[in-house]
Parts: structure tokens; C-alpha cells; sequence
């Protein structure tokens, strides 16, 4: 008889340690509810983190898991899917972490559609080394690295994912829990990569980075809630939507074009996704929800374990033949 997996079968005796109203906190919380959802063994489930404050994920979770290297985490759940595909692998890191020196590892994952469940956690700021600017730091952020205002044009997660072929690309809010765990449900079962971009406040180092989009007075001006196959309509009383022009994507009373002007999310449309990853907020709201799905694209692991078989049965030698073959030389 299968026991119910419940959220605290997933706590650890490990005190969670992360600054009072920390993201962290609730995307923890929120991991720990979707899990028994999903279903699957706790000894078949991975997590995998690299160097940050979020890289603490897996001892606060009752599974296995992994603290690997800065930068690196990709890798090694890369490694770990591949030696093992049974295993539901979850990454969960930063965005300093995952898209400065771990941005080449976390574009390849994507790219190959390694069957790996990426949570981005994305407060704009490195907040374990005490406040520099990340890589999606706005234009003009004051930290300790930058004292005159950062020069750089921050990089777009959802953008980076789509252009890699991300075959699963995904935003939310920290405190959303039950979007949060609806994304991962839908995730799990998913047969590629799924990059979930979780837009998280710091509240020692960049507080209300991310306010417009999540408190009360001004988050329905400023969001967007995607649904396939739904309008893109937001605002208090619903009277804004996105229509397209001549020139793109652009923002419009809902009182002032036709309902068959209004967009309508389909999120199996790529370039329609690129467009809503590059939307900027003042001028656009954040979409938030699933921007894009491949359910089609060959699984990585897949492709390596039947080449593997193949080469076992087109190649068969010993040792000894590989080592002393037509590829070897010796030296006089």
C-alpha cells in the first residue's frame, strides 16, 4: 500500500536559514506542496543547486540532492539525468549563479533538452556575496560594484530560454504559491527541459525590486496573467490588453479596439513568446504563466542512451582491440 507523501514529508530536521521575508521562504514552501502533487518517489526525486542563497535548496529538502560548484549546477544535473533518466531532477539556483558563471552550462542544457526542471530564482541583485549587480541588474542600478550605476543591459531570462529552444518556459511570482505549483505540476511531466523564471524579492540588498508586479495596489497594472488560449487582457477592471501594430507589440484600452484586435496567447507560438519574454515593464506588464511549450522536441537522454545501444551493437571489441587499434601510435 502506497503511502500519501504530504509537504512535510519533504522537511528536513535542517533549520532553514535565510534572512527574515526572504523569496526563498515561500518558493520552499511552494516546492514542498507541488511535490506530493506530482507524485513519484522521494528517492527517485534530485535536487540540484550551485553557489547563492538558493543553493541551500537541497538540505531543506527530504530528498536526494546535490551542493555542487559555482556555476556548475547544470552540469551536474546534467550527469545526473543522464547516468540515471528515471530520476525527476530539479535544479534550483540563482540568477548570478545560473547566468553569469553559469551561463554557458545553463544555455547548453537548454539547447540539448535535457529533462531537467530549472527553478531561476531572479531577485536581480547577488545577495550571499553582500549586494554587487547581477546579470539582470537594470540599467542604472546602485550596488557596491557599481557605485555610478550599472552600464549593462540586463539579460532576459525568458528571452535567453527561448532563443536556446527551451522546450518549457515559465514566470511567476515568489509569493504566488499556487501558480508556483500549478507551473510545477504541469513541469513535471514534461519531456524536455523547463526553465521557470521566479521573480523573487531580496529584502536585505534590492527590496521591492519586483513590487510594481507583486503588492496589492499595483500589481493588476501591472501584470499579466497568461492562458492558453485566453486575451491578453489585464488591469483592475480588466480594461487593458495588448494588441499588435505596424511596429510590434503595444498596450491599449480594451474600450478602444475590437475584441478581435486583442491577442490571444498561444503558447505553443515561439515568436509570439519571444515577444512577451522582451516585453519591458514600465511600457508593458510582466506576463506571468506558461509562455511556451514543445511537447515534440527529442529528449537529449533519450538520443544518448540510443546511441549508446547503438555503438554496443555496431561496435563490438574488446579492451584490449580499443586500446591497441588503428587510432594509436608509439613514440621512439
Amino acid at each position: 500500500m502506497t503511502t500519501e507523501l504530504k509537504a512535510k514529508d519533504y522537511t528536513t530536521d535542517q533549520d532553514v536559514r535565510w534572512c527574515p521575508g526572504c523569496g526563498d521562504y515561500a518558493v520552499l514552501a511552494a516546492v514542498r506542496k507541488a511535490l506530493p502533487k506530482i507524485g513519484g518517489k522521494k528517492e527517485n526525486q534530485v535536487f540540484v543547486s550551485g553557489i547563492g542563497c538558493a543553493a541551500r535548496f537541497p538540505y531543506y529538502m527530504e530528498t536526494y540532492g546535490m551542493h555542487s560548484i559555482h556555476g556548475r549546477a547544470p552540469a551536474f544535473a546534467t550527469g545526473i539525468k543522464l547516468s540515471n533518466p528515471e530520476l525527476d531532477v530539479w535544479l534550483v539556483s540563482g540568477d548570478g549563479d545560473l547566468l553569469s558563471i553559469g551561463g554557458n552550462h545553463t544555455m547548453h542544457v537548454m539547447r540539448r533538452n535535457v529533462g531537467i526542471r530549472i527553478l531561476l530564482l531572479n531577485n536581480r541583485i547577488y545577495g550571499l556575496t553582500k549586494g554587487q549587480y547581477s546579470p539582470t541588474s537594470e540599467v542604472g542600478k546602485i550596488t557596491k560594484s557599481t557605485p555610478m550605476g550599472s552600464i549593462d543591459e540586463p539579460v532576459m531570462p525568458l528571452a535567453l530560454a527561448l532563443a536556446s529552444e527551451c522546450s518549457f518556459v515559465a514566470r511567476c511570482l515568489d509569493i504566488d504559491a499556487k501558480p508556483l505549483g500549478a507551473i510545477m505540476e504541469r513541469a513535471a511531466g514534461h519531456p524536455g527541459t523547463v526553465l521557470v523564471e521566479v521573480l523573487q524579492d531580496c529584502n536585505i540588498y534590492n527590496h521591492k525590486t519586483w513590487f510594481h508586479a507583486s503588492q496589492k495596489d499595483t500589481r493588476a497594472a501591472s501584470t499579466m496573467l497568461l492562458a492558453h488560449g485566453e486575451p491578453m487582457i489585464f488591469g483592475a477592471s480588466s480594461e487593458r490588453c495588448i494588441v499588435r501594430d505596424a511596429h510590434g507589440l503595444k498596450v491599449a484600452n480594451v474600450s478602444d479596439v475590437s475584441a478581435s484586435d486583442v491577442l490571444v496567447h498561444d503558447e505553443t507560438n515561439r515568436t509570439q513568446a519571444f515577444e512577451l519574454a522582451t516585453m519591458h515593464y514600465p511600457e508593458f506588464p510582466e506576463p506571468l504563466g506558461v509562455l511556451f511549450v514543445n511537447d515534440t522536441r527529442p529528449m537529449y537522454e533519450v538520443a544518448c542512451a540510443d546511441q549508446v545501444t547503438e555503438a554496443k551493437t555496431q561496435r563490438k571489441a574488446d579492451l584490449k582491440a580499443l586500446v591497441y587499434g588503428p587510432e594509436t601510435w608509439q613514440v621512439k
